[in-house]
């Protein structure tokens, strides 16, 4: 048997029997693809148009405060000796808040009074000397210096002593009791804290856009925390500048009549109402 013409028949055959198996099985079809469904957009929708500003942001917070308010403090060093009005006690206009040992301006006073009628007693021998020619012009000019300087000394003292009691500048209540009856005192120091809340005012700050709407005479009505209440207001006046940064604007307004259970420091929420 010749061997190597064996081989290549082999190989002939196989590749023929891949063909005809190749024609038998038909390729499979690839599939195809689906065209994307595209969704249908929804349609846009856009915000209403912004209400006013007093409508977006009707109500801001506000304070009450007292329409005028001070602090007294001592002129001069001395002791406490009186102090009528304590901590929340009503006064009047003129009606005694302090009152200090003053007895040492008091002597001081009396020297100065002993000193101008021998000035004045020296000054009147001078004056019948020169006429007399018994002394001369200068004795006198020394003489009337000297009444002059002694009555400086009495004006000086009497102002002392009209320091000696404080009277109230208006009339109010005591807010804060700062000192005690027989404490000394340096001048210039703080004794009371006193407020007139006859008329309770209502501070608040507001946008500044809302000056197109907001101004003097406006009505508005705030709902106090501490009494869970609303009381009607009146702005009385706006501030003179709008705040280049937070672009807002100080505006106060007062109250009402004078509800008893309104405080000054209480607070609560504004509202401010169209104006016509």
């Amino acid at each position: 048997m010749n061997t190597p013409f064996v081989r290549p028949a082999l190989a002939a055959t196989l590749l023929l029997g891949s063909l005809l198996s190749a024609q038998a099985d038909p390729p499979k079809p690839q599939p195809q693809l689906q065209p994307a469904k595209v969704a249908a957009l929804a349609p846009v929708s856009y915000p209403a148009a912004a209400p006013s500003p007093l409508e977006a942001a009707p109500e801001v917070r506000a304070q009450l405060s007292p329409r005028r308010f001070t602090t007294v403090a001592a002129e001069i060093g001395a002791r406490v000796q009186r102090l009528p009005m304590g901590e929340g006690a009503a006064f009047k206009a003129g009606q005694s808040l302090v009152s200090f040992d003053c007895s040492l301006q008091q002597a001081q006073l009396a020297r100065a009074r002993v000193a101008l009628d021998v000035a004045t007693k020296q000054q009147a021998t001078q004056t019948r000397l020169l006429e007399l020619n018994a002394t001369g012009r200068q004795e006198l000019e020394n003489a009337e210096g000297e009444v002059a300087k002694q009555r400086a000394e009495v004006a000086q003292m009497q102002v002392v002593l009209s320091k000696c009691s404080i009277t109230a500048p208006f009339s109010g209540r005591v807010a804060e009791q700062k000192v005690r009856e027989q404490q000394y005192v340096q001048a210039g120091q703080t004794l009371l804290e006193i407020i007139d809340d006859s008329v309770l005012e209502v501070e608040f700050i507001m946008p500044s856009r809302w000056l197109s709407q907001v101004r003097t005479g406006a009505a508005v009505q705030i709902a106090v925390d501490e009494t869970g209440r609303t009381y009607p207001a009146r702005v009385q006046r706006m501030g003179a500048r709008v705040d280049p940064v937070s672009q807002s604007v100080k505006v106060v307004a007062a109250i009402e009549g004078r509800p008893a259970e309104l405080m000054a420091g209480m607070s609560g929420r504004l509202v401010l109402q169209r104006t016509p």
